[in-house]
């Protein structure tokens, strides 16, 4: 529980607070299963720990010239509820000791086997909430946790700097967000970007929303050690994202240059932006901020 705590949730309050927006599964598939979990199952003499992530494992040749081959992560079969996206950080050390017995299977195939088992996940009802947040209601979650330290008032400004509206803290908004503004005008507004220096949220049309690319942070790679030159891939910079084909152009500090060939929407800090070939994802990172 503490270990959660720590490595998740403080994290989560953390990033928010930020003005980003977090993906908490990501950081506990990352710091609890495939980090404290794994130790604790090789303390324990384990040969390997096997989840329920709909995902493919596989050993392949290396994208990388000379070397020999490697563990090469897929999408699961059941594209619906595929969980690719949430495991771009793992390492070659932890695939090597992970099953993913679930990956070539639908989740139809998965309750039907529960069901013949008389195991009582069968009828389980599925749940997109945070699962530290039973009523998904974050801002409440942030209030009753940090009190009242996180309420800053400040400005709403168009991208003009005038001013249109008055927020209580900028945690309350994300890219793309629409309703809770408060603000009378002409036309739907919209969250462009939040600015934490000047504890300011900048609201805008839908169309100002549009990006032609993003800088990410803390790269993995996983099909290959390193980007060592400009490439072709898929990104996809949410969860339900349908990928968008870009140019990738590695940077200094283990960030990577991404560049749509068609503008994207709501290109969010705090999330995560994964490459994929195809099934394959090649590696990830978090985004920093739009282009």
């Amino acid at each position: 529980k503490q270990a959660f705590e720590d490595a998740v949730v403080r994290n989560f309050v953390e990033e928010y607070l930020q003005g980003r927006t977090p993906n908490p599964c990501i950081h506990c598939n990352d710091r609890i299963k495939f980090g404290f979990l794994l130790r604790k199952a090789e303390e324990l003499g384990a040969r390997a720990l096997a989840t329920g992530h709909y995902a493919r494992i596989l050993w392949g040749p290396s994208l990388d010239p000379g070397r020999e081959g490697r563990f090469l992560l897929f999408r699961g079969a059941d594209r619906n509820k595929d969980q690719s996206y949430f495991l771009f950080p793992l390492t070659q050390e932890q695939m090597g000791k992970v099953l993913f017995p679930l990956g070539d299977k639908s989740k139809e195939e998965v309750r039907l086997a529960a069901a013949r088992l008389g195991l009582r996940v069968a009828r389980k009802r599925e749940s997109q909430e945070v699962c530290f947040i039973p009523d998904n209601d974050y801002r409440r979650f942030l209030e009753n946790r940090e009190g009242t330290k996180i309420s800053r008032p400040g400005e709403i400004v168009n991208r003009q700097g005038q001013v249109l509206g008055s927020h209580s803290g900028i945690y309350s908004y994300t890219i793309g967000q629409r309703r809770g503004l408060g603000i009378a005008a002409g036309e739907p507004l919209y969250v462009l970007a939040l600015d934490r220096r000047e504890n300011r949220v900048i609201a805008g049309k839908r169309d100002d929303l549009l990006a032609d690319g993003l800088l990410a942070r803390g790269i993995n790679w996983i099909s290959f050690p390193r980007l060592e030159g400009k490439m072709e891939a898929r990104v996809q910079i949410r969860h339900r994202h349908p990928g968008v084909l870009s140019t990738l152009s590695p940077l200094e500090g283990n960030r990577v240059e991404v560049r749509f060939r068609v503008p994207q929407r709501s290109v969010t800090p705090g999330q995560a932006a994964v490459f994929y070939r195809e099934d394959e994802i090649l590696g990830g990172g978090w985004i920093e901020r739009r282009l």
